[in-house]
């Protein structure tokens, strides 16, 4: 019985080392899989099919010194397995396992920087701009980050049905269109580089300020974004991509003070600064400072730029809104856009008084830009109340309250209502 109970345990720590490899190792396998093997759908039955042997053959065999190299290799042979099983019924797949056997098989002493490629190239592969932002995303977040179709759908208030589909037909373009698996070169890398760092802030957004439902923040897909950001900066330390993690991880340094314990919505200038994470906000500024250095920065490094001069500042009021307004001047010289200019406004108005920033803000809307955003209207709302204009600081958070999907901005539009009411 002893000699029963000692094999059991022996089985439970496997598995558990199992698990452990899944969490650490399994996007890395994909990765490297989708290289050999050409086929999201096949790599990842492969994927499957390799821990599962993992789980049957370790207990028995003992862990192999390089369980990913292990686990790349069983794919790959599960992987001719399978086609040729499947060939007995569709000829044209012997071909594809004969294709795939030629491929030489990983060396198991093969380095890091072979793996680390193959997960820059899913990066890019995933981005690619022949495929639809709203795939980019959901295929990102499902082969990259390894979040379930239902985990995507839910962070997105979407159907799980709809994620699938997009899935589906990315990889099915993917296939048709040829896309290569790969890095661009040099002379095409910036504009490709620009489609994925894109693709992390949305994740990153969505997950900072939910676009509607009860729940102001996702810190599961903050912290995903986080994560990429990261894996990008240590293969491709370009400065942008510098800039963008910088960028993110000073916004999240301020997340524990941006709502209340009943979940309600802060505004900056009315948080706990001591709540903010210090330690992180210091890592950040050293990143913008190296991305700021190499003087081949652009727009997410001006960004961090300015939420870094926002994290240095003791309180609103204290802060060089001067720095942030040129720091702004500096993102529209970079890429006009009426969100960049809106928030210039703003800093405008803190740094010159609310009438400059209201002028600025009215300027905008007259154009017809921003007429469906929220947050335009909330601002303007905000600096007609401070000039004592309650009238039209009503009829604009009237607006704001109109446009917004999200619960916590809905119950702050609603007390600032109730409040110029009072």
């Amino acid at each position: 019985m002893a000699h029963a109970d000692g094999a059991a345990g022996a089985r439970a720590d496997i598995h558990k080392v199992v698990d452990g490899v899944y969490r650490t190792e399994s996007r890395r396998v994909l990765a490297t899989l989708i290289r050999l093997l050409g086929d999201f759908d096949i790599s990842e039955e492969a994927l499957h099919d390799a821990f599962m042997a993992a789980v049957e053959q370790w207990p028995r065999d003992g862990i192999p010194h390089n369980p990913r190299a292990w686990l790349v290799s069983a794919g790959r042979f599960k992987a001719i397995d399978r086609i040729r099983r499947r060939s007995r019924f569709d000829v044209s797949l012997e071909e594809v396992a004969e294709q795939i056997e030629a491929i030489p098989a990983p060396d198991a002493a093969s380095g890091r920087e072979t793996v680390e490629d193959d997960r820059l190239r899913l990066i890019f592969t995933c981005c690619h701009p022949a495929l639809a932002p709203d795939a980019q995303v959901a295929l990102t977040l499902r082969e990259v980050c390894g979040l379930t179709t239902e985990e995507i759908a839910r962070a997105h208030l979407t159907a799980p049905a709809t994620v699938a589909q997009r899935i589906v037909r990315a990889k099915g373009k993917i296939r048709d269109a040829r896309i290569p698996y790969e890095v661009p070169g040099r002379p095409e890398l910036e504009e490709r580089l620009d489609g994925v760092l894109r693709v992390i802030y949305l994740v990153f957004n969505e997950g900072y300020l939910a676009s509607s439902g009860e729940t102001l923040m996702r810190q599961s897909l903050t912290a995903e974004a986080i994560r990429l950001g990261r894996l990008l900066v240590e293969l491709l330390p370009e400065p942008e991509a510098v800039g963008l993690l910088a960028l993110m991880l000073l916004h999240e340094a301020r997340q524990a003070a941006r709502a209340s314990p009943e979940g309600d919505l802060v505004l900056l200038a009315e948080q706990d600064r001591s709540l903010w994470n210090r330690q992180q906000i210091a890592g950040a500024i050293a990143l913008v400072e190296g991305a700021l250095a190499t003087r081949r920065f652009g727009p997410y490094t001006l960004q961090a730029a300015i939420a870094a001069v926002h994290a240095q500042a003791p309180s609103a009021e204290a802060t060089d809104w001067a720095q942030i307004v040129g720091l702004y001047d500096a993102l529209l010289r970079a890429g006009p856009s009426p969100v960049v200019e809106l928030n210039r406004a703003v800093a405008l108005a803190m740094r010159d008084g609310p009438a400059a920033g209201l002028t600025a803000i009215d300027r905008i809307l007259e154009r017809g830009d921003l007429a469906d955003y929220h947050l335009a209207h909330s601002a303007r709302a905000d600096l007609c109340r401070r000039l004592g204009d309650r009238g039209e600081a009503r009829r604009s958070y009237a607006k704001a309250l109109a446009l917004t999907r999200q619960a916590s901005e809905r119950r702050f539009l609603e007390r600032r209502l109730a409040e110029l009411e009072r």
